[in-house]
């Protein structure tokens, strides 16, 4: 049996009454664009690769998944979210920040 759905223990109920609660934080509401304040830095990985870090989304899950899809595809690269975080294979910062600005978000290249 997989455990993806199990929630501490519990598999199934019979209760029709019964609400699970989860005690996840509610998720930020996703301010707009333009008032976002995203840095982009350049990190060294093992083996000499670099990755395009993009950090200081604030939101829902589902938005910054969405923008990391996007940024991905523009790039033609690979990458993740993870951790409020998305990152870009490869030093990709000048075209990241002229796609953040292109969708309307203010970014800037940090240290790294």
């Amino acid at each position: 049996m997989s455990k993806k759905n199990n929630k501490d223990g519990f598999v199934y109920s019979t209760n029709p009454n019964f609400n699970f609660k989860d005690d996840e934080q509610e998720e930020e509401s996703t301010i707009a664009p333009k008032q976002e304040q995203l840095k982009i830095y350049l990190d060294r990985l093992g083996g000499g690769k670099f990755v395009s870090r993009i950090n200081g989304f604030t939101g829902k899950t589902g938005d910054i998944e969405a923008l990391g899809k996007l940024l991905k595809q523009k790039c033609g690269v690979g990458g993740t979210v993870k951790d409020r975080e998305i990152l870009i294979q490869g030093d990709h910062r000048d075209k990241l920040i002229l796609l953040l600005l292109k969708e309307g978000y203010k970014s800037k290249k940090a240290g790294g």
